[in-house]
């Protein structure tokens, strides 16, 4: 997006203008509090409009697990004046002319974004503003898409990488929701009252706890009078928000787990608990991540796949709101055992510890953060998307300052994070176990 404006504070009676940082203009809404975030690029066609809902799996609790989930589905069901009764079916108009129109569900956030023709941002405004607040949630469209969203958990169930992680998550999280995955538990899917529905909706889904994010081809002012019509409409609930007060305690020792099903899979994971995405440690600990398992040079790839004892072997750093995971997945090749390959796995991470980085490898790195942070604003849905993680961990300019704080990470400082994050009695093991019927 190479046509961005210079940040500049632009005035509009009742928002008030926060701050800008290197191309993004911060406003807050005065009558409801909503944050609002823009990134103008005069010379785009196109723009993207998302809702960022400060709710995920980590606000729910047993008896509604996965209910911004099922919500998701709803929300697309209609709203006060955006229905298909009153003939303002907006989803069907603006995909008519050429728009995109999804949303996505994760443990900290909720989004709902359309990329569309420029000249359509004030119509995907008002159709977010209505569902903020308005969305027909109704027994009969929770009836319907039940099967639908209980079929999306079956698939999960039959996918062995996703069955061990689920258990992996479950295992590692006593207390805190990360416990429960987004989908949540199919007991919960299947018999969730929709009042228990229009309840959380009515908690989370309200300008107080939300973000518009409005990226691309637009005029500034004209697009903040809109958010101000639309979003105006809305006075934040007088009820405060639900406080999400559970930590989880410390582990006192490693746990395991294992899944046994038909199958012709076998895999390992280990998962070591981390601090949450805005902690210091976590440049360091993305590096890290990169350095075990991203691409064929990385030491784990060497350690597992050229020795034949692996097929596939990915390790995730996970930036989330609250305490986090730094997890390993190992596809085995056929005959390799279990505890062979988490031997393998041990033993890489002690040799880190001890031994240390080559300058060369953290080199490599960061040149595969480089090609993804440039990634992140190929258009107006990469920004955005990229913009809504940043969001969910509580602090949107870690888009912005993110990259410099990777650029000062030293390989001192990786081995460092090593020794105090790949600790046994931190770590959650898990075995999935393939055994033919």
């Amino acid at each position: 997006m190479a046509s961005r404006t210079e940040p500049k504070r632009t005035n509009v009676p009742g928002i008030s203008f926060v701050r800008a940082l290197d191309w993004i203009e911060e406003y807050r809404l005065d009558k409801n509090g909503l944050q609002i975030l823009l990134v103008p690029d005069s010379a785009s066609p196109v723009a993207g409009v998302m809702v960022t809902y400060h709710v995920g799996s980590r606000n729910e609790a047993i008896g509604y697990t996965g209910a911004t989930h099922l919500l998701e589905h709803l929300m697309f069901k209609g709203s006060k004046h955006f229905n298909k009764k009153n003939g303002g079916d907006a989803f069907a108009l603006l995909e008519r002319k050429g728009a995109r129109v999804n949303a996505t569900t994760w443990n900290d956030r909720t989004n709902y974004y359309e990329v569309l023709p420029r000249a359509l941002v004030p119509t995907a405004l008002a159709l977010e503003a209505d569902r903020m607040r308005n969305a027909y949630l109704r027994e009969t469209d929770r009836v319907s898409e039940m099967p639908v969203v209980r079929n999306e958990f079956e698939i999960g169930e039959n996918n062995p990488a996703e069955a061990l992680d689920k258990q992996l998550w479950a295992l590692a999280y006593q207390a805190h929701p990360y416990h429960h995955s987004t989908i949540g538990w199919k007991s919960d899917i299947e018999r969730v009252p929709i009042e228990r529905l229009q309840k959380f909706y009515a908690d989370f889904y309200r300008p107080d706890n939300a973000t518009v994010t409005v990226a691309g081809g637009f005029d500034v002012k004209e697009v903040l009078a809109c958010i101000k019509k639309e979003f105006g409409a809305h006075i934040a609930p007088s009820a405060p928000l639900p406080e999400l007060y559970t930590t989880e305690p410390r582990q006192e020792g490693e746990r395991r787990v294992m899944v046994r099903r038909a199958s012709d899979s076998n895999l390992v994971a280990i998962a070591h608990k981390i601090p949450g995405a805005s902690h210091g440690d976590v440049p360091a600990l993305l590096l890290l991540s990169l350095i075990l398992a991203d691409g064929k040079a990385s030491r784990l790839y060497r350690a597992l796949v050229d020795t034949s004892q692996a097929t596939d072997v990915t390790t995730i750093c996970y930036q989330l709101r609250d305490p986090s995971l730094l997890s390993t997945l190992v596809t085995l090749t056929p005959g390799t055992g279990h505890d062979r390959v988490e031997q393998t796995l041990k033993a890489e991470f002690a040799r880190i510890c001890t031994e240390g980085i080559a300058a060369k490898e953290i080199a490599k790195a960061r040149q595969s953060l480089r090609a993804y942070i440039a990634s992140r604003s190929d258009g107006p849905y990469a920004l955005l998307s990229s913009l809504n993680e940043e969001i969910a961990t509580g602090d949107w300019t870690r888009f912005v300052t993110f990259p410099e704080a990777l650029a000062r990470v030293t390989a001192r400082e990786v081995q460092a994070v090593a020794k105090k994050y790949l600790v046994d009695d931190q770590s959650t093991v898990g075995h999935f176990v393939g055994t033919r019927l």
